[in-house]
């Protein structure tokens, strides 16, 4: 006589929970690890987003600007105030001095995989408050979209002045 296996309540939650998935997530894959040479492809995309960005904030071209940043967009300023994807953009096109915009010097492009990429420098930006500039440490986070690139956060810390 064959055992009847019964699955626990948890068990059975779960699989009803995988079987209500979308279709389209039993197609996704992991993100990829890259090898040298396709990470410093994807670095040169990186690079290209970024001045393509630039440009369209000099433009002030908000319709572009909003699929070049994502929906759950975070930017966390020198002073610890968080601004969301539709203050950045307002901020830019009214031409606030912003590290996408800024010239950078020590950029570093990370690639962990080929869905992120963290950008790393140091820039001048524009006080809000003042005609004075200030350097600022910056890390701007990248994820791939259907796309292209969309800058996903970014953050600035205000550095002192190099001696």
């Amino acid at each position: 006589m064959a055992t009847r296996r019964v699955i626990g309540p948890m068990a059975l939650a779960a699989l009803v929970c995988i079987a209500m998935l979308p279709p389209e997530v039993a197609r996704a894959h992991p993100p990829a690890l890259l090898n040298s040479n396709a990470e410093k492809a994807v670095a040169e995309e990186i690079e290209a987003f970024r001045k393509m960005l630039a440009d369209t904030i000099r433009k002030k071209d908000a319709v572009k600007l909003k699929d070049m940043y994502t929906r759950s967009f975070v930017h966390t300023d020198e002073t610890g105030k968080r601004d969301d994807r539709e203050k950045r953009i307002a901020d830019a096109v009214r031409g606030r001095s912003i590290i996408e915009t800024a010239d950078v010097s020590d950029l570093e492009i990370r690639i962990p995989n080929d869905w992120t990429a963290i950008a790393t420098g140091t820039s001048r930006v524009g006080s809000t408050t003042s005609s004075t500039t200030y350097p600022v440490r910056w890390m701007a986070v990248y994820v791939r979209t259907e796309k292209f690139w969309s800058l996903a956060a970014s953050q600035a810390t205000r550095t002192s002045e190099a001696k």
